[in-house]
């Protein structure tokens, strides 16, 4: 039996007709043509105006859209249908075969209807029709890339079949909803990506965090700590643990934990075994070994307690170092599950980092130490050598004293025999004395404690008598000896004692050195900030392997024979003595030509600028900075510079230290307790009078355009190499000399 639908009539019926017809079907396009364009924000929304539109323009009692879900179809969206048929098709889904409409649709990918569902004797869910109550059927298929993602279906609760009519706009709808399904799915898929790509930054970000906090501190707890908590918080657990390898004992002791305090002072008291654990078989694997579920397997030591604290799964990732075990991460949950790939190969990545950071702290606690040891070692040849100074002065004074006198003949007359051998007693009484007096100075400058007199003096004089200690000696040889200094250069700021010192000990080694008949020249020359001195001789020279050991103590780089004459102190100390003045020391020779030895010393000394302390003289430098690794390098770096380190570690006392010294240079990080650098950098730059005072900003935070728009001098990132930082005081004016680089020639210390 047919609906109604106005077959009947002549022609004037037919014109009206078809003229309703089409302004419907223009309006329903629109419809869905509209919804489409908002499909790509709701597509659910575009789905319904569709089967809306489709209900009413093919004029159903129903419509309804058909999502493809494996072997079955989901119900997507509907217009007609009781709620009761909804929640019966939901626990009885259509499948994909022959029994309904909608299968045979998606099975033979062309649109059909049943005019009677009830007289089809293929039909098969009469369970669904005695709910939906619909007779006649009609559905076509939605194909995308000639797949078919779904099905558009209406119905009629009587029986009257579709027109072609209906047909071809039901098709034109499913073409449409095949439209919305793509934009679903490429919204979908942009939603998956961008939320990969944002779990991807936020792992980027934490490998950063962590590798930020590797390579800013060596304190151990505090990298693991952070390692630990980046860990467990991007791979989606409740708690995680991170343990060093112990190789002596060939076990893991847990160093943090996060989330799980209680447990950690638990997991200290234990040894977590290479041999019989869980974890160590994982570091012995060499990979990650995962545990959906603790209460299925077999629990050792460390997994017997986790079970106990109410842990259900976990993972444990080794810490590697090359073939070398360093460490173990474990990260738990207190659900069971499987742990993804994705999570695995991230955990893979952090146990890299945390490799680097266990390693570093191990070589600096070592070198912790040694260094103590080294300090005690230190302080003990200190004490040996101020008792031996106090022990060998007093017979050596006598010694000397006693030649001195028999060889003046104040008691009488000596044979030839009696005197060459008092002359040698008296030399190598004044040689023994020499050896204890560098051996003493060498002593204090390694140890910091060489005071300096700085004082204005004539350089022209101090040249003049450093020749005139050694003009006999050379005129005994027939070697000639000449001074040039340039005419404008008349005073020099410094020391003039050490000065004379090293001029001194040039000149000797020139003496000894050079051949009879043979020159040398002491040249002085100016430039706007130091003078440099250089001491030139025409001797047998040195070769380029030797150029450098030279310098270390009792080495004559085999210039002579190895009963000639000397401590093997004196290039050591000049050098060192040299470096303590601001300056740097280097070496010219060539064998059989000759040899020059030269040094710059600062014209005017740090000591007399007003950047200095004022009890010991020496230029004064600031660091403001609260992580103590970061202080011992600073400290190592400028250790042998002639400044004063004073420490500051937070804003506060960095802004009070600054006031009460005004240094030579502030050295400045941004994060810091209490008042942050950016807050002491406005300060200092704000304050009358700090204002000149150069701040070098030395931080992990990387905003130099910040920086030197506040002020700053310069901006340095850490980590800092020793050239960056000492190049970078240079340039401020607070080092006028470098321990490490020499003008011409050779290395410093």
């Amino acid at each position: 039996m047919a609906r109604s639908d106005g077959a009947g009539g002549g022609a004037s019926e037919t014109l009206p007709r078809g003229y309703t017809d089409a302004t419907e079907q223009f309006v329903a396009m629109n419809e869905v043509l509209l919804a489409l364009g908002r499909s790509a924000s709701d597509p659910d929304a575009a789905l319904d105006t569709i089967v809306e539109s489709a209900r009413r323009l093919c004029r159903s009692d129903a419509a309804q859209v058909y999502l493809v879900d494996g072997d079955y179809f989901a119900l997507s969206s509907w217009v007609g249908v009781s709620d009761e048929m909804v929640t019966y098709i939901a626990a009885h889904p259509l499948r994909i075969d022959r029994a309904s409409l909608v299968g045979r649709v998606a099975t033979d990918r062309e649109s059909q209807q049943i005019d009677d569902v009830l007289a089809d004797a293929e039909y098969g869910r009469q369970d669904a029709q005695k709910v939906g109550h619909y007779r006649s059927v009609i559905s076509a298929p939605m194909l995308l890339d000639d797949e078919v993602v779904g099905v558009i279906s209406l119905w009629r609760t009587e029986v009257a079949p579709f027109d072609e009519h209906a047909r071809t706009a039901l098709e034109a709808f499913a073409t449409q909803a095949a439209v919305v399904v793509r934009q679903v799915h490429l919204v979908r898929a942009l939603e998956d990506r961008s939320a990969e790509l944002a779990r991807k930054v936020d792992q980027l970000e934490a490998l950063s965090e962590v590798g930020e906090a590797v390579s800013s501190s060596l304190v151990l707890d505090e990298v693991l700590s952070t390692i630990i908590m980046n860990a467990v918080r991007f791979a989606g657990c409740d708690g995680g643990s991170i343990m060093e390898y112990v190789e002596h004992e060939r076990a893991f002791t847990v160093r943090s934990a996060y989330a799980s305090d209680r447990l950690l002072e638990r997991l200290r008291t234990i040894k977590v075994d290479l041999d019989t654990t869980l974890v160590g078989r994982a570091a012995q694997e060499r990979h990650p070994i995962a545990v959906p579920d603790l209460d299925e397997v077999e629990l050792d030591t460390h997994l017997r307690l986790l079970h106990e604290d109410g842990w259900r799964s976990m993972v444990a990732v080794p810490v590697l170092r090359g073939d070398r075990i360093v460490g173990a991460l474990v990260v738990r949950r207190r659900t069971p599950g499987d742990f993804s790939a994705d999570t695995i190969d991230f955990l893979e990545n952090f146990a890299g980092q945390s490799a680097l950071a266990v390693w570093n702290a191990q070589l600096f606690r070592e070198l912790e130490t040694k260094s103590a040891e080294l300090e005690v070692v230190s302080r003990h040849k200190s004490e040996f050598l101020a008792s031996m100074s106090h022990e060998l002065r007093t017979p050596l004074n006598a010694v000397i004293g006693f030649s001195e006198v028999l060889l003046e003949r104040m008691f009488g007359e000596l044979n030839d025999r009696q005197d060459e051998y008092l002359r040698d007693i008296l030399g190598s009484g004044r040689h023994l004395l020499q050896l204890l007096n560098d051996i003493l100075d060498l002593s204090k400058v390694e140890a910091g404690r060489m005071e300096l007199e700085p004082s204005t003096f004539s350089l022209r004089s101090a040249l003049e008598y450093g020749a005139s200690m050694v003009r006999e000696r050379a005129a005994r040889h027939s070697i000639r000896l000449s001074i040039d200094v340039e005419d404008e250069l008349d005073t020099v700021e410094s020391d003039e004692l050490r000065v004379k010192q090293v001029l001194v000990n040039l000149l000797s080694n020139a003496v000894k050195f050079t051949p009879d008949g043979g020159s040398i020249t002491v040249t002085a020359r100016a430039s706007e900030h130091e003078i440099a001195v250089a001491v030139a001789d025409t001797g047998i020279g040195i070769a380029p392997a030797d150029q450098e050991r030279i310098f270390e103590s009792f080495q004559q780089g085999r210039r002579g024979l190895q009963s000639e004459e000397g401590t093997g102190l004196g290039l050591t100390l000049c050098r060192r003595i040299v470096a303590i003045l601001g300056g740097s020391m280097w070496l010219e020779s060539e064998v059989g030509v000759g040899s020059t030895f030269g040094f710059t010393i600062p014209r005017r000394a740090p000591l007399a600028t007003p950047a200095t302390d004022d009890e010991t003289g020496r230029q004064t430098v600031v660091v403001v900075e609260d992580d103590r690794a970061s202080l011992d390098l600073i400290s190592a770096y400028l250790d042998g510079f002639a400044v004063d380190v004073v420490i500051a570690r937070d804003g506060d006392e960095g802004l009070s230290a600054i006031r009460r010294h005004i240094p030579a240079a502030v050295l400045l990080d941004i994060r810091l307790p209490r008042t942050d650098g950016w807050e002491v950098l406005r300060r200092v730059r704000t304050d009358p009078a700090t204002v000149a005072v150069p701040v070098i900003v030395v931080s992990i935070v990387d905003e130099r355009a910040r920086g030197l728009a506040m002020g700053a001098s310069a901006y340095l990132v850490k980590p800092v190499h020793r050239d960056a930082l000492v190049g970078a005081l240079r340039e401020v004016g607070a080092l006028t000399g470098a321990v490490a680089a020499a003008p011409r020639g050779g290395e410093a210390p």
